[in-house]
């Protein structure tokens, strides 16, 4: 599922601020889905109340003016700030990123996150905007559920072994092309997501504890430990031993 967003052209932040107001109140309405907008020193300038609350903020101008890093804990904040400045020094667009997010209680859960860069009418770039929605329930009223519940329960039971598209339109008997769109109806996710979430997921669980990062990486199904450390970091902002370290 991607997220166009598609917003006028405005000739800096603030008109684009103003014309925002009017819509303000529905954006407030979606508990499962935060959304902002930052000027480009990457500060928050626009934020709906789910994201307030979920960064313990009573009142959502709490955040203004500031940045991810000075608002989440420092297992995720310096991460989102340094996609923000990706996005705005050369205006690249990211797109169904599967991360971790903070959700109430402050406890983390996976999401998609979706950034782009705001231009005006000249086409410099006066800030961005972004969207995270959180991963919901599968859609078990789908003709296509059962079958797709085989391919998670297979890819939970045999992440740490190699998985190939191939062994998963095996269990549906649809195409590759098929299983990845019926994949996203049902999970949000693509197949190769579904395999990382399995695999980070159990890694982080085992990073709690006293077992070697190269023996980690190896029970969650990575042969090299350096591209276990990459699809970490990408995935949670921190490489395996600041995860460790920032959770003890």
């Amino acid at each position: 599922m991607t997220f166009p967003l598609s917003l006028p052209s405005p000739r800096d932040l603030p008109e684009l601020l103003g014309s925002l107001q009017l819509i303000a109140p529905l954006l407030d309405a979606m508990p499962g889905v935060v959304f902002f907008i930052k000027d480009t020193a990457a500060r928050y300038v626009l934020i709906n109340q789910t994201l307030a609350q979920r960064c313990g903020a009573k009142d959502g101008r709490e955040l203004l003016g500031k940045t991810a890093e000075q608002v989440f804990p420092s297992r995720f904040g310096p991460h989102y700030t340094e996609q923000d400045r990706r996005v705005l020094s050369d205006g690249s667009q990211l797109s169904d990123q599967l991360e971790l997010h903070l959700y109430p209680g402050r406890e983390p859960g996976w999401c998609l996150t979706h950034k782009l860069a705001l231009h005006n009418a000249q086409g410099s770039i006066i800030g961005m905007a972004g969207i995270s929605y959180d991963l919901l329930a599968p859609q078990s009223n789908h003709p296509a559920y059962q079958k797709l519940a085989a391919v998670d329960g297979h890819i939970r039971e045999h992440y740490a072994q190699h998985i190939a598209l191939s062994d998963l339109t095996a269990l549906t008997g649809f195409s590759v092309a098929q299983l990845e769109r019926h994949c996203k109806r049902i999970f949000q996710l693509t197949p190769r997501q579904m395999i990382h979430k399995a695999r980070l997921g159990a890694a982080s669980q085992l990073l709690s504890g006293d077992l070697p990062i190269t023996e980690i990486a190896l029970r969650c199904g990575y042969t090299d430990h350096s591209a276990f450390s990459r699809q970490f970091k990408a995935l949670t902002g921190l490489s395996p031993t600041q995860y460790r370290d920032n959770h003890r």
